[in-house]
């Protein structure tokens, strides 16, 4: 599926941007998505878990069978992580992001970056 051909929301693109660094389960996703938006952005386990199976039938997630430890780990986790396609389409909303901004920084939207 091309990454055009995807609807991504905002709430989608930030489970993705939590996920892109390490595969993650639920729990671990909602406390990332939470933390990286400095609280503007709080699932509910169902919003999370419907917006999952959406991602894992789409082939954006794939369910991980490496597992924790099991002294480290609570066997009803599912742990997730990005596909390639999950990947090319975080990369490309990231991209399209970066645009805009470059677009408002144009327009003296936005302050432009001083090199440090």
């Amino acid at each position: 599926m091309p990454e055009s051909q995807f609807s991504l929301t905002p709430a989608m693109f930030q489970v993705l941007l939590a996920l892109g660094d390490e595969e993650k389960h639920g729990y671990a996703i909602l406390k990332d998505v939470e933390e990286q938006t400095d609280g503007h952005v709080r699932l509910s386990t169902g919003t999370l878990y419907a917006m999952i199976k959406r991602l894992l039938v789409e082939g954006v997630l794939k369910e991980c069978r490496n597992r924790p430890p099991a002294d480290e780990d609570d066997q009803r986790r599912r742990y997730y992580r990005l596909t390639p396609l999950g990947r090319e389409i975080a990369v490309g909303e990231a991209e399209r992001m970066e645009k805009l901004i470059a677009t408002a920084r144009d327009k003296h939207l936005l302050r432009r970056l001083r090199p440090a």
